[in-house]
């Protein structure tokens, strides 16, 4: 059974000027990602786009529609971007089966009508971390291999950002109707992403942090520029950026992070940047 373990309504931004640490960890700050034997998802009212995990162990988990949507089946108005974060996974999607290693993605496009999702090992299960968006349009499914990925490297060791952007579900890779998805690693003694810092008022995105070691932590910071706040988090959680808000994160230690957004633009590129010495 899939479950909405948390609605998100929009935010504005003369709002959250207002909020204490419980409350923005309250809107923005996903806790909890992976249940075993459950797909959780949390609804957002930013370009109606969901965030969530199915973690198999020892049965096939259904993608099932949930009652925020009024509809038949999950994606009968949707599409949905898969990435893999733990053991191997069995994705069968109206009878056909793709095989999805750890650090693969699927798109599954709007229409499809059964898809489970099955861990190979149940000693080792499948952690498939999942952002969803409405869609206009069918496209074709399709896995995506980290060959498969455009790559950008940025950043620099003196900066301590040098990074390595995998692009999974972009333009150029796989035709979508708005959602983009991708996953960011970090050269050796890295530990800042996403600078200089930016927002984009046409699409909303979300960052959803892994690999982090035990007791240690990023420190995600949002907001307008002139506005800033930040959110510890842990491993495996989440955070719903709005719009209106800038993006970025340092950890105490090595991680690595998803990235999805959905908005009216595609155009990767499309970024207001606000430089380090004029943020506030």
């Amino acid at each position: 059974m899939t479950h909405v373990t948390d609605e998100r309504y929009a935010v504005h931004v003369d709002d959250y000027k207002h909020y204490d640490t419980d409350t923005l960890r309250k809107h923005f700050l996903i806790e909890k990602i992976f249940t075993p034997n459950e797909i959780n998802f949390v609804y957002t009212h930013y370009e109606r786009v969901m965030v969530g995990g199915a973690m198999p162990i020892d049965k096939p988990l259904v993608l099932g529609a949930v009652d925020q949507q009024k509809a038949e089946h999950f994606l009968d108005r949707r599409e949905l971007g898969v990435i893999n974060i733990g053991g191997s996974a069995t994705v069968n999607i109206d009878g056909e089966e793709y095989a999805l290693a750890t650090r693969e993605a699927i798109y599954i496009g709007r229409g499809a009508k059964s898809v489970t999702f099955e861990s190979v090992d149940g000693e080792n299960p499948a952690k498939l971390y999942m952002n969803s968006a409405p869609a206009h349009h069918a496209y074709p499914h399709k896995k995506v291999g980290m060959a498969d990925a455009n790559v950008l490297e940025l950043g620099s060791a003196e900066t301590c950002n040098e990074r390595r952007i995998n692009q999974l579900i972009v333009g150029g890779v796989v035709e979508t109707c708005q959602l983009q998805m991708g996953m960011t690693e970090f050269k050796a003694g890295s530990v800042w992403n996403t600078m200089p810092m930016h927002t984009h008022s046409r699409r909303m995105e979300a960052y959803f942090y892994f690999d982090l070691p035990q007791d240690s932590a990023v420190c995600h910071f949002m907001g307008p520029a002139n506005e800033t706040r930040h959110l510890w988090v842990n491993n495996e959680q989440a955070v719903v950026s709005p719009p209106w808000s800038m993006h970025s994160g340092v950890g105490t230690a090595s991680y690595t992070f998803i990235w999805g957004m959905a908005g009216e633009n595609l155009d990767y590129n499309d970024m207001d940047f606000h430089q380090p010495s004029t943020l506030k």
